[in-house]
């Protein structure tokens, strides 16, 4: 078919872009979309045709199938949009396209796409608001949680992966909450995070799980599932945490050869919530005598003179440190070099941070899949960035401290 403008027709379509230069672009999208469409269409058409054995108007002998005419149906594709098809039938209803098969809306690589949106910290109701000016369709948010569904399996087999082969010495543990949708209601459910430091320093999250973090069956559980996946704990030295009730207790009989690492900053805050306001200064600074201290030997000698200089005002933050102060300073079993590291929780507190200001878009987290969805992501990411920066190890992408690590460092040079 001949398509003729006439010169008027042009003159009127110049000045419209001469008005709104924008309309171009819009005139171009359109033709793009339709030309597509009617690609589409005759693929299809053409597949039928295959199908039948036999070309359009062309008869066939016997009992043969035919041509039923097409209806029209939608499919959005990526940098495109939404396009419209003339999708063909039969009369026996045998023939199912393979170009754009029912169940499908719009093409794969637009489905990963919006799940790597959503991954990256757009919420479903975010990515449905936007989607029309995104992929010139608007995706209900169910849409966006159907093609995030495809993930799940994959995050599953991440999160159970098997753990043998990782030769772990520390282990970091704590409980995030969130706000998860269960049963028609919003829960608050904590999930356990295990991160694991290899010999060689490197930190990779061994696992996590819904639970009851103030729950020692729970901790118990958790580990008992590390161990199954194949960790092995007779190589473990430390396991640092925050003091949650029953787990250091836990921890001990699930791995017994490896030392309790009470989180230095958690038991300042609970030794400091014990003390006036105009003391708090100077009891913090004797605290960090006492955790900085250059040995074992020297830090117990720092707490004695705190005992001492606090005992008669300050008895019970004494007794609070007094406590905890054993397991404050069991890091000093490892090198020197990753003291600074294994003081805290920090490590896994940074995990926990970026946990949370991933769903503080989402407000809820729609069930507990979802949940590891976005923790498995997070997790990858983190690992990626920790390649980088390995515990008690010098960055290897910084020459200046390459030649200090090798003893080449001078106050000459």
């Amino acid at each position: 078919m001949k398509v003729e403008i006439s010169v008027p027709e042009v003159v009127e379509i110049f000045k419209e872009i001469q008005e709104q230069p924008e309309r171009i672009f819009e005139m171009i999208r359109v033709e793009i979309r339709e030309n597509v469409g009617e690609y589409l269409s005759k693929l299809m058409d053409m597949e039928l045709s295959h199908f039948l054995g036999r070309e359009r108007y062309e008869h066939g002998q016997g009992d043969v199938n035919h041509r039923n005419g097409s209806y029209g149906r939608n499919f959005t594709l990526k940098g495109i949009g939404e396009v419209q098809v003339e999708v063909p039938r039969d009369r026996k209803s045998e023939f199912k396209t393979q170009v754009i098969p029912r169940s499908k809306r719009y093409e794969d690589e637009l489905r990963q796409d919006l799940s790597f949106m959503f991954l990256t910290g757009i919420s479903t109701r975010s990515l449905s608001m936007i989607s029309t000016r995104l992929i010139g369709r608007k995706i209900s948010p169910t849409e966006v949680s159907n093609a995030n569904k495809e993930l799940i399996d994959a995050v599953e087999r991440w999160r159970t992966r098997d753990l043998s082969e990782e030769q772990i010495k520390y282990i970091f543990l704590d409980g995030v909450n969130f706000d998860i949708r269960m049963d028609g209601s919003i829960e608050k459910v904590p999930v356990l995070v295990a991160i694991g430091v290899t010999e060689t320093g490197q930190k990779l999250v061994l696992g996590f799980q819904a639970g009851d973090k103030e729950s020692a069956p729970t901790w118990r559980e958790f580990f008992k599932d590390l161990k199954k996946r194949g960790l092995d704990g007779s190589n473990m030295v430390l396991g640092v945490m925050d003091g949650l009730p029953g787990l250091e207790k836990v921890f001990k009989e699930e791995f017994p050869k490896a030392k309790v690492q009470r989180c230095q900053v958690h038991v300042a805050r609970n030794v400091l919530a014990k003390v006036p306001k105009k003391l708090k200064k100077k009891v913090a600074d004797d605290m960090r005598s006492i955790f900085y201290a250059s040995s074992k030997k020297k830090a117990m000698e720092f707490f004695d003179i705190f005992k001492q200089r606090w005992q008669k005002d300050l008895p019970s933050a004494v007794k609070c440190l007094e406590n905890s102060i054993d397991e404050c300073l069991s890091f000093f079993i490892c090198p020197e070099e990753e003291w600074i590291s294994l003081r805290t929780t920090n490590i896994i507190e940074r995990l926990n941070k970026e946990f949370k200001r991933r769903t503080r878009p989402m407000e809820i987290v729609a069930g507990e899949n979802a949940c590891y969805m976005l923790l498995a992501f997070i997790s990858l990411r983190m690992e990626l960035h920790w390649k980088s920066n390995p515990i008690g190890k010098v960055r290897n992408n910084l020459p200046f401290f390459k030649e200090w690590d090798n003893k080449k460092f001078t106050q000459k040079s």
